[in-house]
């Protein structure tokens, strides 16, 4: 491949790059580079949010580059202050080890394993003496650190800032030092910390690193970057049928992006098609990428059946009795005799209204975007689906026609 068509390949769905001009001068030299990107492992498993990295370092793979993939369980003792309003509550060793283990078992699923060099940055922190560690702190400064945006708004609302954190992108910047890198991948909220890499490359007497920063991809939510803890993600070891569910969920707008920073597909065949072909395709391409072409399809059918069909045959219908002519839709969790909240497996309120805020609730067929939708008590029969697997068919009565 020419260097142009090279460059074309790692510039889909990127962001930022610094710089294009050193990137160039890089791939041209007679060799493999060095790539690395750092995942803290603070959560198990993959989600999608994590694969737009790793899509990208397959890339490279296919190019002939050397890449790392680095867990950084010693920097994830310290908790990556990017983006965040307070200081992150520290994880055990057990906690990082065992989630550690679950991005080992799965990044396979994307990267060429031969191709692959999966490092611990522990391995070479837990070999320094303290004083080696501490004497990173004269390549920064205090007022450095507090220009980053987190940092600012944070000590601007007086709040807590650890000095530990003030560490963690001397750290991060150290690992390119480390290895060498030619090229660092990380996300856009990554900016100061990759910046960081170049700068202590430079003071070690390294060529800097080129940095290729890519978008922040939203959860199901469409507002949130994707994440565990916000329940807005779809985990790469979803059951096929989840995943295709989930991913049938997300705007037209949103699908554009998954599609550019999910697959290789070409944008403008996807802009032109029908958005609901073009969306089950989409689910289609990332279940068979996870799970295998068989499962994509089963998934699909599954799909259709349920959810486009209406196939509720199976699902029987529970009556009953309200002593109103309507009621909101959230108060039937708590109805004994409906038992909606068991029906639909919701944890409770707060678990209806993230699947409501993620468009994942449709009372026959129509999407429902307020909590309180109301039920007419008049008999009707209403058919309900929440999120890619539950259902249920209601029907209520007033009390006085009992």
């Amino acid at each position: 491949m020419d260097i142009q068509s090279q460059l074309d390949l790692i510039k889909r769905g990127v962001s930022e790059i610094i710089s294009e001009e050193e990137l160039l001068k890089k791939l041209k030299q007679a060799r493999p580079l060095i790539i690395k990107a750092g995942f803290d492992p603070t959560a198990p498993d993959i989600h999608l949010g994590h694969t737009v990295l790793l899509r990208k370092l397959r890339h490279f793979q296919d190019l002939g580059h050397k890449v790392f993939f680095l867990i950084g369980d010693f920097t994830a003792m310290i908790g990556d202050p990017s983006g965040q309003s307070k200081t992150r509550p520290t994880l055990t060793r057990e906690e990082i080890d065992k989630n550690a283990r679950t991005y080992k078992e799965q990044i396979f699923k994307l990267l060429d394993k031969k191709k692959t060099e999966i490092v611990f940055n522990s391995s070479w922190f837990n070999k320094m003496e303290p004083a080696q560690i501490l004497g990173l702190a004269k390549y920064s400064t205090v007022a450095q650190v507090l220009a980053r945006a987190d940092f600012s708004k944070r000590y601007q609302e007086n709040k807590d800032i650890s000095l530990l954190e003030f560490f963690y992108p001397l750290l991060q910047a150290y690992d390119s030092v480390y290895l060498k890198a030619d090229v660092e991948l990380g996300g856009t909220d990554q900016k100061f910390n990759l910046l960081f890499g170049r700068q202590l490359q430079q003071d070690f007497g390294q060529e800097q690193q080129a940095v290729i920063m890519t978008p922040l991809l939203e959860g199901l939510d469409g507002v949130n970057k994707m994440s565990k803890s916000l329940n807005n993600y779809v985990g790469i070891n979803d059951e096929p049928s989840d995943m295709f569910g989930k991913i049938m969920s997300v705007s037209d707008e949103l699908m554009i992006k998954y599609y550019e920073l999910l697959t290789d597909e070409d944008l403008g065949n996807v802009k032109s098609s029908h958005p609901m072909e073009a969306k089950k395709r989409l689910a289609g391409l990332i279940v068979g990428q996870y799970c295998g072409n068989k499962k994509s399809e089963e998934a699909r059918m599954e799909f259709e059946k349920i959810f486009q069909k209406g196939d509720f045959k199976e699902v029987e219908v529970s009556m009953g009795v309200v002593g109103a002519d309507e009621i909101a839709f959230i108060e039937l969790l708590d109805n004994t005799e409906i038992n909606l909240k068991g029906l639909l497996n919701l944890k409770g309120k707060n678990d209806f209204r993230r699947l409501v805020a993620q468009g994942a609730v449709k009372v026959n067929s129509e999407k429902i975007n307020d909590v309180n939708f109301l039920i007419k008590v008049d008999g009707s029969e209403y058919k309900i689906q929440a999120g890619p697997k539950r259902f249920a068919k209601i029907c209520l009565r007033k009390a006085k026609e009992a």
